[in-house]
């Protein structure tokens, strides 16, 4: 099978493509370079060209925050209404069929019942969940043949995520403040990618929701057990005597630009209803996800420094020359800032052992 999919160059994108090749199937990854799909003639040239049997439509505007600029709430309604619409009437045209990636942000977030794929009850709480709602709507209103899948808490190797982003001020911060009252389920872009080709490879199309199993948690939850899946993959700069991490409210913590879903629970039975197989559960997926990135980034520990051996750091910590110190980053591949700032760490604990002593 031929597939295009679009936003090859995001998370879920990048995964799908793989998932794809691994199955044997033609995948053709496509981001604004290739096909700028704002543009009804680029959509229909690169369509026509590649002359796909399916579409994997996962670009979209994702900056919720930024989508509420003034500046930038047309360009939003371009990338997720305009563009999302371009597409359909190209698989309408080609007679093929379309998988749309959409959210709970076309809901209004609130009470504690999990919202049922086929509801129709929209009420967007922002401008981005607006967008992505009229994205929807072209494809219902335009398609028999689509897959309206909708997402929440996205994580993925190939882009910025809520695990990357609590990695990196957990290891430069004390003390961590994170909302509680914002409850949903995280999704693991590699585990999603297995499902969405598992669904085009049949013709059971409708609307669906996909997020990892394990149980709804907020977002305080997801943190502290980030940090203890860290700690227990060897990472003790993210344990309790390092960093603390204190549930807040969404009013205690600050008003966003964007409103924020209190309830992004999601009814995933359609799934199992019609013989998909739900995805592994979101604690499975976290301990999977950190190894695979804590590898691949070479993991900095002690608040930035690399974990480098330890006779290299206590070699860093003696040298007092700019240019030996240069050495020893290139040596650990630390930055400079990194690299300074534990040699004084070090320095001041070696005075307090010889305190001690």
């Amino acid at each position: 099978m031929k597939v295009l999919v679009t936003g090859v160059k995001g998370q879920l994108g990048h995964d799908v493509v793989n998932e794809l090749e691994k199955r044997g199937h033609t995948a053709v990854g496509v981001d604004i370079e290739e096909m700028d799909i704002t543009d009804f003639a680029s959509v229909k040239k690169t369509l026509t060209a590649v002359s796909p049997e399916v579409v994997i439509h996962c670009a979209a505007w994702t900056a919720v925050d930024a989508a509420e600029d003034a500046e930038n709430q047309e360009k939003v309604h371009l990338v997720n209404a305009v563009g999302t619409e371009n597409i359909a009437k190209m698989c309408k045209h080609l007679d093929i069929a379309c998988m749309y990636i959409s959210t709970d942000y076309v809901f209004n977030g609130q009470g504690t019942d999990s919202w049922k794929p086929d509801c129709k009850d929209y009420a967007p709480l922002n401008v981005y969940g607006q967008s992505k709602l009229d994205g929807e709507l072209a494809v219902s209103g335009l398609l028999s043949k689509y897959f309206i899948v909708r997402i929440a808490w996205v994580f993925g190797l190939n882009g910025n995520n809520f695990i990357k982003t609590m990695l990196k001020v957990g290891a430069n911060h004390d003390k961590l403040t994170v909302v509680n009252d914002q409850i949903g389920t995280p999704t693991y872009t590699f585990d999603l990618a297995h499902l969405l080709v598992d669904m085009i490879e049949t013709d059971k199309y409708g609307y669906y929701h996909a997020t990892n199993e394990g149980g709804f948690i907020s977002w305080y939850d997801f943190a502290t057990a980030i940090f203890a899946e860290a700690v227990a993959l060897g990472h003790s700069e993210y344990d309790s005597g390092h960093l603390t991490v204190a549930p807040v409210t969404t009013a205690e913590y600050g008003i966003s630009k964007a409103a924020r879903p209190f309830n992004s629970r999601l009814d995933k039975h359609k799934l199992v209803e019609n013989g998909f197989t739900p995805l592994p559960t979101w604690q499975d997926a976290l301990k999977r996800y950190l190894k695979e990135i804590l590898k691949k980034q070479g993991h900095k520990n002690a608040r930035g420094m690399e974990k480098c051996e330890q006779k290299q750091i206590v070699m860093i910590a003696d040298e007092k020359s700019p240019a030996r110190i240069s050495h020893r980053i290139y040596a650990t591949s630390c930055s400079e800032k990194e690299i300074i700032w534990d040699r004084f760490r070090l320095k001041k604990m070696q005075a307090e052992l010889k305190a001690c002593a």
